[in-house]
């Protein structure tokens, strides 16, 4: 099973190559590539899977993702 998840672009241009980017997960910074797009800009939203920006994300469905993923988190048992 593979999960994907949707992620804010908060920089661009980091790393050595400037192939990599800062994105936000619900106040997690994580860097990762933005190798596999182009022109990736702050404020976009992509889909994160495994270290790489698969796709870029239009930020109403983004929301709307994001916003599934809290109400499973909050319903779901406790560990």
């Amino acid at each position: 099973m593979c999960l994907a998840l949707p992620v804010k672009v908060i920089q661009v241009g980091c790393g050595p190559a400037g192939d990599m980017g800062r994105v936000d997960l619900g106040g997690v910074k994580k860097e990762i590539s933005l190798a596999l797009l182009d022109d990736v800009q702050v404020g976009d939203y992509v889909i994160l899977h495994v270290g790489y920006a698969l796709s870029r994300l239009d930020p109403d469905e983004a929301a709307r993702t994001l916003a599934l993923f809290a109400e499973l988190s909050e319903s779901a048992p406790p560990a």
